[in-house]
């Protein structure tokens, strides 16, 4: 089974870099926490299409599990906009950081 992604987005004017980082360190702690329910990795998105954030779970069911209904009507009343959400299965990843391709979270040799 593979990775999930999924990419949040608002329809809302850029916010200047003070703002988008104030606004991620102030929610950061809420997904550090998340970890534990398999989220992996998440980044802020700021850009004059908009501000959201993409998110990086363990599997699909732990990305649906954050992301209900009752989650977006939350995340709509916080920034007084819908959300528009856009889901990824992701089979593989090439992790420049570890130094490694995974195929479903197993770490593999890159085949030619």
């Amino acid at each position: 089974m593979g990775n999930c992604i999924v990419v949040v987005q608002f329809d809302l004017p850029m916010r200047t870099e003070e703002q988008a980082i104030k606004g991620g360190t102030s929610t950061a702690p809420i997904y550090r926490d998340l970890g534990k329910h398999g989220l992996i990795r998440k980044d802020y998105l700021n850009g004059e299409a908009g501000t959201g954030g993409v998110y990086l779970w363990d599997s699909r069911a732990s990305a649906e599990a954050w992301f209900t209904e009752e989650r977006v009507a939350e995340l709509t009343k916080r920034f007084g906009a819908r959300p528009r959400l856009t889901w990824y299965d992701t089979h593989v990843t090439v992790d420049n950081l570890k130094g490694e391709t995974r195929v479903n979270g197993s770490s593999v040799e890159v085949m030619a």
